[in-house]
């Protein structure tokens, strides 16, 4: 695993859209994704002085990448969910995607990727983290049988809900024709 910032982060950005788009694909993203539509998302990380991403090789091909960068400069959409709330955004770091190849799971990856990131955080001075995760209807027709949420996961590290806190985000799903915005629950824990 290698800790990209800077010139680095940026360098790898097109690497880390490809592995998003092929990722992502799966339940219960179902993102129908382009290098175009990827691009415009990761800019977020490109023009942060204070993000970082998290790149896991096989070789030189990258199999896996978790990125973080402060709320306050993201992705409007995401930061907007807070509205609402008492918390100050400036005070929370955000979480982007963990995405790893099927045959690198299990490896102990995923808690690294938010482990790094937590320690990243905490180093930048930032009192809480947070992700989003999508919300599917649970009788959703092409979610598979044995699919298994990481809802346990998440809160095994302290990560918890935040009630109401929920953001908005537009992707054209794999079955779909065009992009339609999907609810994004907002999770978060103190550093």
């Amino acid at each position: 695993m290698e800790t990209l910032t800077g010139t680095a982060l940026t360098d790898a950005l097109d690497d880390i859209a490809r592995l998003r788009i092929a990722v992502f694909r799966d339940w219960p993203y179902l993102y129908e994704g382009t290098l175009d539509s990827e691009r415009e998302y990761l800019q977020a990380y490109e023009h942060s002085e204070r993000a970082i991403a998290l790149a896991v090789y096989d070789g030189d091909w990258l199999v896996g990448a978790s990125t973080g960068a402060p709320l306050a400069e993201h992705i409007g959409d995401f930061a907007r969910a807070f509205a609402e709330t008492s918390i100050d955004i400036d005070t929370m770091f955000y979480c982007g995607e963990s995405v790893l190849l099927p045959r690198y799971r299990g490896r102990g990856l995923g808690h690294r990727f938010f482990d790094e990131r937590e320690d990243y955080a905490r180093g930048m001075g930032f009192e809480k983290i947070c992700f989003a995760s999508v919300m599917r209807p649970p009788d959703h027709p092409l979610k598979p049988a044995a699919y298994q949420p990481l809802d346990p996961f998440w809160k095994k590290r302290g990560y918890e809900r935040l009630a109401g806190v929920v953001a908005q985000y537009a992707w054209k799903d794999v079955d779909q024709v065009v992009e339609t915005e999907k609810p994004l629950q907002m999770w978060a824990r103190d550093l």
